[in-house]
């Protein structure tokens, strides 16, 4: 048996069974990790003899008879914002590559509360400013399907680690897409929450009101899992809402009879990829014949939600990173004449060139002069893209449309034009700026064997229908089953 393989639950059930002990599946999966790191370079920093420790210690616990988390003994990974006590938190940034951070994140004191053992720290686009994990200072990850091409962005590889059977599930973080589009681009589900469901405290920012911690995992029925953990009021998070908790798992539902999908005309324009296109409009027909009621609806307001995603975001982050300045903790360029030139060597050689970008851009747009005429602009078109989803949900429960535009392009073929790169997340930002869940899976495969990605958007909370939709599909569709070539797995 290929243990590496296995999804979250049927792990679970080994376990339980004792058939097999979580050493043996951190044995198997560090085994994988050797076999094809050097091909996806998903991991900055690895800590598979910790795993063993916590591994051990896990059997120790379920020798007892003690009943555990059904995420007790799961190996994972998480992206490399998510700040690990004791483990380097780097951002994918020179400028935090010697950071260990003294605490952990909510929801890293959550996973280890279940018993789920962590393997290591994931790439990622620096701060998480990418869409295909090319801008990491310590090399971009590489797409399992395809090692000439990405896999998305900015959880890159929290995706391709997935994918790649290195680990059983991560957790990444999703500003305007990165969850989604990276697991698109990889061939795995990926789900970001509502705005406030998942406690953000222990994230490294990069835009407080749009990011979301969220799942990236090898089924739907692996997601509702994961999110059963990690979600929930938390004191320590401002932004956290008041829920009751819920376990997901009860949302694995094969039936969409009584539901009502919107499919959003403004999504099926230029610019989206006609084998894209396709698949989706299979993935409209098979909800048809499993009963759901589909109709076409119009989210006006979608044309403008890339340009005042990007005012907002590099606002935001021209602000969150003023923090970095040699001073407190991380980088310090050295030879610094007083503490303004301390500053700006800092920052200058700290930073990558994405990350520099987007805070010229970010602090033009928050100066006087501009900041009526760009970033109060955007934040009344943000209004409206919410009033447009409000509008839309009044007569359907979900929202069905392709998690990107094309498949997974080529390493080094956007990296030079960043407008390019921005349009990668065209269908996934108006989803932050609206605070709503969304989840990414696979529903095809373009000409050259490229996994496709099926968006599905929900109310405020309501995740559960995302989850039993996506439940549906996954069951009477085989997209999930498919896997990278085997050369290496």
């Amino acid at each position: 048996m290929e243990l590496h393989k296995l999804t979250i639950h049927e792990a679970c059930n080994l376990l339980r069974k004792k058939e097999i002990s979580c050493y043996e599946l951190v044995e198997a999966v560090a085994e994988q990790i050797e076999k094809v790191e050097k091909n996806i370079h998903a991991f900055i920093t690895l800590s598979i003899e910790q795993a063993f420790r916590n591994a051990a210690k896990v059997d120790k616990i379920l020798s007892s008879g003690e009943t555990l988390s059904p995420l007790a003994g799961i190996p994972m990974g998480l992206k490399d914002n998510i700040c690990t006590a004791g483990v380097r938190t780097t951002c994918a940034s020179k400028m935090l590559s010697n950071f260990v951070p003294p605490y952990d994140a909510t929801v890293v004191l959550k996973l280890k509360k279940t018993g789920s053992v962590l393997l290591g720290k994931l790439n990622m686009d620096e701060f998480a400013m990418g869409s295909s994990t090319e801008s990491s200072y310590f090399g971009e990850t590489f797409n399992p399907w395809d090692l000439s091409r990405v896999p998305g962005g900015s959880s890159g590889g929290s995706a391709a680690a997935v994918a790649s059977d290195e680990v059983f599930f991560s957790l990444g973080s999703d500003t305007g897409g990165s969850v989604r589009q990276p697991a698109a681009f990889c061939g795995v589900v990926g789900l970001k929450p509502t705005y406030g469901l998942v406690s953000r405290f222990g994230l490294i920012e990069y835009a407080s009101s749009l990011d979301q911690i969220g799942p990236i995992t090898k089924d739907v029925t692996d997601c509702a899992m994961v999110l059963s953990a990690i979600a929930g009021y938390d004191p320590s998070d401002s932004t956290s809402v008041k829920t009751s908790a819920l376990d997901y798992t009860d949302f694995l539902i094969d039936d969409v009879k009584d539901f009502k999908i919107g499919i959003p005309r403004e999504y099926f324009g230029e610019g989206l990829h006609i084998e894209v296109q396709k698949a989706i409009q299979n993935a409209v027909r098979i909800f048809e014949e499993l009963g759901a009621r589909v109709e076409e609806v119009s989210l006006p307001s979608t044309e403008y939600a890339l340009p005042a995603y990007y005012i907002i975001a590099t606002a935001e982050a021209s602000s969150n990173l003023a923090r970095f300045d040699g001073v407190k903790y991380g980088y310090r360029a050295e030879h610094a004449g007083d503490l303004a030139d301390l500053y700006k060597k800092t920052r200058s050689l700290g930073f990558g060139t994405e990350v520099k970008r987007r805070i010229i851009l970010g602090t033009y747009t928050l100066s006087s002069g501009y900041y009526e005429k760009y970033y109060l602009k955007a934040l009344k078109v943000r209004t409206l893209i919410k009033r447009d989803f409000d509008e839309v949900f009044k007569s359907c429960d979900i929202i069905l449309c392709p998690t990107s535009p094309t498949t997974a392009f080529r390493i080094g073929e956007k990296k030079e034009n960043p407008m390019e790169m921005y349009l990668s997340d065209v269908y996934t930002v108006p989803v932050n700026l609206a605070g709503l869940p969304a989840i990414s899976i696979p529903c095809g495969y373009d000409n050259d064997g490229m996994p496709i990605g099926l968006q599905l958007i929900g109310r405020a909370f309501g995740e559960g229908d995302l989850i039993r939709a996506a439940y549906t599909f996954e069951r009477n569709t085989d997209f999930h089953l498919k896997k990278p070539a085997t050369f290496w797995g």
